[in-house]
């Protein structure tokens, strides 16, 4: 697999339609600040009620340019049996080594999915060792500046959240270009817990609930293990130097 050149951000997705999910709009506020964003799927989604893994792909990669991603790739492992065998953990080291990326995003592990978090597991071990310069795969080691965890169906209180109120739209748009599992045309469609509105509800109802608790109209939040690193208390200048 080709990796069209290093970026700042690398986000993981273990289906086509969670990073859009999770994290659409600070994918969106990144490339719209001059950052190059990465995306990869860790599946085609073939094992999903609705959609053929052709349209999934197809549809992931409309979304991918509304969000200004300098690329998305797809690894097609197997949905549904995301495991920790060499033959997964090798291809996303081939990913992170190639993008370089300082940091990258993944799957919140406490979800509700099996294969969301088999996924935050398989990216754990893989994200480790592509910083490993004697684990054998193509590329230099690389070692991202820091891993953030982003949330798909459930959530937890976030380290941090990211002020996504201005491009909030765009994660809309983005949502919709998955239009076979949101809104599938198929006589044959089913039912699912994506297809029904409350779920898209529930999606900007925590970005609402996250936005409020920062004072701010829609904010996605994510996890990290490490503390975050604030210079001061305050970020507003000195007394001294706002007198007059």
């Amino acid at each position: 697999m080709t990796i069209p050149g290093p970026v700042d951000l690398l986000a993981f997705g273990p289906h086509p339609d969670d990073i859009e999910i999770g994290m659409a709009a600070t994918i969106a506020k990144h490339t719209s600040s001059g950052y190059r964003v990465g995306l990869c799927d860790l599946t085609r989604g073939e094992l999903g009620s609705n959609g053929t893994p052709e349209e999934r792909v197809a549809e992931g990669e409309a979304a991918a340019t509304l969000l200004g991603a300098a690329w998305r790739v797809n690894l097609g492992l197997p949905d549904g049996a995301l495991d920790e065998t060499e033959i997964h953990v090798r291809a996303i080291v081939d990913v992170v080594r190639r993008a370089r990326a300082a940091a990258i995003a993944v799957p919140f592990a406490d979800d509700r999915h099996p294969d969301h978090r088999r996924a935050a597991a398989l990216l754990a071990s893989a994200i480790f060792k592509a910083g490993l310069r004697r684990y054998p795969a193509s590329a230099e080691a690389w070692r991202a500046q820091w891993v953030c965890a982003y949330f798909i169906n459930d959530s937890a209180p976030p380290s941090f959240v990211v002020d996504v109120s201005d491009v909030y739209d765009l994660k809309r748009r983005a949502l919709a270009c998955h239009a076979s599992q949101f809104r599938p045309a198929a006589p044959d469609a089913a039912e699912t817990r994506l297809t029904s509105p409350l779920f898209r509800q529930l999606v900007e109802s925590r970005d609402a609930q996250f936005g409020a608790a920062a004072g701010v109209r829609f904010a996605e939040g994510f996890i990290v293990r490490e503390p975050v690193v604030r210079p001061l208390l305050t970020d507003r200048w000195p007394a001294a130097a706002r007198r007059p």
